[in-house]
């Protein structure tokens, strides 16, 4: 059978969820959320140790919402008591809000194929088949690892299949990126006893305002601690080419020439692909692997009602890869497609996500700036 939603998100993580509140807050029923897995899934997937970057406070009566809420009225540091939560709690936090506001989740339904005729989206699931007039893709990036220009990179362990770092052999560890996931593997493997070195293609020093550019302050510090105890060493403005194993060895090939080895496997932290990868061919692509969207509500240039939500969003200097960032997209996108379709919408709810810096149309005060 097949069936119709007016909406259909893809993913249900925190764009996906906090998409399908929205929906549910506006009274919009017609909508469905399909998850490959389970509800936070991605998270779920985070090594035992890691946890959210970006702090959790409770400040909603003086006009600061938790930085890792995803709807009004929420505070993950409210439900957990803890400033940084680790990826099963955040998961836990996505679930409560799912069976409190009676979200129409339909878990274990991969995506395997999307096209579009007359308007109407039709996509082949692991389940079944369902249709809808738009689509929106929330996926986020976690699943896509992006390891282009290595040879043998499966010859390395990417840390979204550890379980603990506390698992892991002691010894001397290389790491290979040095963003926030390389950077948070090298301080727990070295908390865990290990010699860690990390290759980074920039410098530890490297900064700049907007923490989406750079690592942030709580991964800084942690790593700072780290080099101080003399555990954890870099190897800057390098390249990995290649990884190859020889007998009990790995040998990491840099684009300079130097080959760095060690017994033990290289930990690939090197970043992902958009989500969005997976429709390619229903998006323009912008140099740095990102789909190009309309500022007006996050829509592919080539393909009409399909948004994209989530840390693939990405207009000029505005990176959205933070949830405080990208759920200032949320209203914007259902607003656009409501008002479209000549839905009436409840001024009160849009109130409440603008009052929560939750509706952000106006992309110009994006521009991150800090004097000292």
């Amino acid at each position: 059978m097949v069936q119709h939603k007016r909406i259909i998100i893809v993913g249900a993580g925190p764009s996906g969820i906090g998409l399908g509140i929205l929906l549910e807050k506006l009274g919009f029923d017609s909508y469905v959320i399909l998850e490959a897995d389970v509800i936070g899934s991605s998270f779920l997937h985070w090594p035992a140790e890691m946890k959210l970057i970006t702090s959790s406070f409770t400040g909603q009566g003086f006009g600061a919402l938790d930085l890792n809420a995803i709807t009004p009225g929420t505070s993950p540091a409210y439900s957990f008591r803890k400033e940084h939560l680790t990826g099963e709690e955040y998961s836990d936090y996505l679930n409560l809000l799912a069976d409190h506001f009676h979200l129409n989740v339909e878990e274990e339904q991969a995506v395997l194929n999307v096209t579009k005729a007359n308007g109407i989206f039709t996509l082949q699931t692991s389940q079944g088949t369902w249709t809808c007039d738009a689509l929106i893709w929330a996926t986020g990036e976690f699943h896509f690892p992006n390891t282009d220009g290595i040879k043998g990179a499966e010859y390395g362990l990417r840390n979204g299949f550890i379980d603990s770092y506390k698992e892991l052999e002691r010894g001397n560890r290389v790491v290979i990126g040095g963003g926030e996931s390389g950077m948070d593997a090298a301080y727990h493997l070295s908390q865990s006893g290990s010699q860690v070195t990390v290759l980074l293609e920039g410098r530890l020093k490297d900064f700049a305002a907007d923490p989406s550019r750079t690592i942030s302050p709580y991964t800084f510090e942690r790593i700072q601690q780290a080099v101080g105890q003399g555990s954890v060493k870099f190897v800057e403005n390098v390249k990995v080419t290649k990884i190859e194993q020889q007998g009990g060895q790995y040998e990491v090939y840099l684009r300079d020439g130097q080959v760095i080895s060690t017994s033990l496997q290289p930990i690939l932290a090197t970043g992902f692909h958009s989500g969005a990868k997976q429709m390619e061919t229903f998006f323009e692509w912008k140099g740095n692997g990102k789909p190009q969207l309309s500022e007006e509500a996050d829509e592919s240039t080539l393909v009409n009602n399909l948004f994209v939500a989530g840390p693939s969003v990405e207009h000029d200097s505005a990176v959205f890869c933070f949830i405080y960032k990208f759920r200032a997209r949320f209203a914007v996108i259902i607003k656009h497609l409501l008002t479209k379709w000549g839905e009436q919408i409840d001024d009160d709810v849009m109130s409440e996500y603008r009052d929560n810096q939750m509706l952000l149309e106006d992309l110009s005060c994006c521009e991150v700036d800090c004097e000292c």
